[in-house]
C-alpha cells in the first residue's frame, strides 16, 4: 500500500512540474503560456473531448442495436424452433427425407424448387441435390442476400440439420 501511495506521489509531482492537467476532462490554464497557444491548446481539447463523446454515443448505439436485435433473434427462436422441430421430427439422420421436404420449412423467395423422394434414389442424386440445398441455404449466402432475422434464423437451423445429416449418409452410404 505504502508503494502505490508513493508512485501516485511521484506522479503528481511530475504532473505539476510539467503542467500536465490534473484529471483528463478538464483544460487547464499554464502560466506564461501566449493567448494564441492556450486558444490553440483550448480547441485540441475541445475537439479531442468532442470526438471521445462522438465515439462513446456511437459504441453505445452499436449496443444497443446489437441488443435489440439479441432479443429479436430470442424471440423468433421461440416460435420457430417448434415449426423446424416439427418438419425434422422423424427424419433426423435421414438425408433424403429432409431434402425432399425442405419446401415445407422454407420461405417460399430463396428459391428452392421441391424435390420428390425418387429423383433421390442414387448416391450421386443425393449429393447433387444437397449441394443446391447447402447453396439455397447457407447462412453466409442468405444473409448476403438482404434476408431478414426470421429468414437468416431458419437457413441456420435448416442448414446444421442437414448438414449433420449429409456426414451421417457420408459415413453409410459413400464408403
Amino acid at each position: 500500500m505504502r508503494v502505490a501511495s508513493s508512485t501516485a506521489n511521484i506522479v503528481d509531482d511530475l504532473s505539476s512540474i510539467f503542467g500536465a492537467a490534473s484529471s483528463p476532462g478538464e483544460f487547464q490554464e499554464i502560466d506564461g503560456e501566449s493567448e494564441d497557444r492556450r486558444r490553440a491548446r483550448l480547441e485540441r481539447h475541445q475537439r479531442t473531448q468532442e470526438r471521445a463523446a462522438k465515439a462513446l454515443a456511437e459504441k453505445n448505439e452499436r449496443d444497443l442495436q446489437a441488443q435489440r436485435e439479441q432479443a429479436e433473434r430470442h424471440r423468433i427462436a421461440e416460435t420457430l424452433d417448434v415449426e423446424i422441430k416439427r418438419w425434422a421430427a422423424g427424419k433426423e439422420g435421414n438425408l433424403r427425407a429432409l431434402l425432399s421436404t425442405l419446401q415445407y420449412v422454407l420461405w417460399p423467395e430463396c428459391g428452392w424448387q421441391p424435390v420428390s423422394l425418387t429423383d433421390l434414389i442414387t448416391a450421386a442424386a443425393v449429393k447433387k441435390v444437397y449441394r443446391k440445398a447447402t447453396l439455397c441455404i447457407h447462412p453466409d449466402k442468405v444473409q448476403q442476400k438482404g434476408a431478414n432475422l426470421q429468414q437468416k434464423y431458419i437457413a441456420e437451423k435448416v442448414f446444421d440439420l442437414l448438414k449433420e445429416a449429409w456426414n451421417k449418409f457420408n459415413s453409410e452410404e459413400l464408403f
